[in-house]
C-alpha cells in the first residue's frame, strides 16, 4: 500500500476519516495509495469528506481513478455507488475519460 504522493493535506484527511480505514493498520494508515483513498471516500465517506477528497486531489482525478477502477472485471464499489458518480462525473468532470453512465 505504500504511496509516494501522499500530500501533508492528503495525510489529514486520512487522519480525519480513520475511522473508515479501521482494517488498515494504524502504521500504514498516512502510506495508503490515492486509488485506495478514492474507492473508500466514495464507497463509504459522507458528502463532506467526498467534496474535501475533489478538493485535495481533483475532481477530473477522482473520476479518472473512478473510471479506472469501474472498468476491470472485478469492481469493489458498490452499485449505487457506480451509478451515481457514473452520473456525477459524467455532468461535472470532463468528459475526454468518463464512461456512459449505466
Amino acid at each position: 500500500m505504500k504511496s509516494a504522493t501522499n500530500t501533508p493535506g492528503i495525510k489529514t484527511f486520512i487522519k480525519e476519516n480513520t475511522s473508515l480505514f479501521w482494517y488498515v493498520e494504524d502504521s500504514e494508515k498516512q502510506n495508503i495509495t490515492i486509488e485506495f483513498l478514492v474507492e473508500t471516500i466514495l464507497n463509504f465517506g459522507d458528502e463532506k469528506s467526498v467534496k474535501k477528497l475533489f478538493d485535495l486531489v481533483g475532481i477530473n482525478k477522482v473520476a479518472e481513478i473512478f473510471c479506472k477502477q469501474t472498468s476491470r472485471k472485478r469492481v469493489n464499489y458498490q452499485k449505487r455507488t457506480v451509478h451515481f458518480f457514473n452520473l456525477y462525473f459524467k455532468r461535472h468532470a470532463q468528459r475526454d475519460f468518463i464512461k456512459t453512465a449505466t
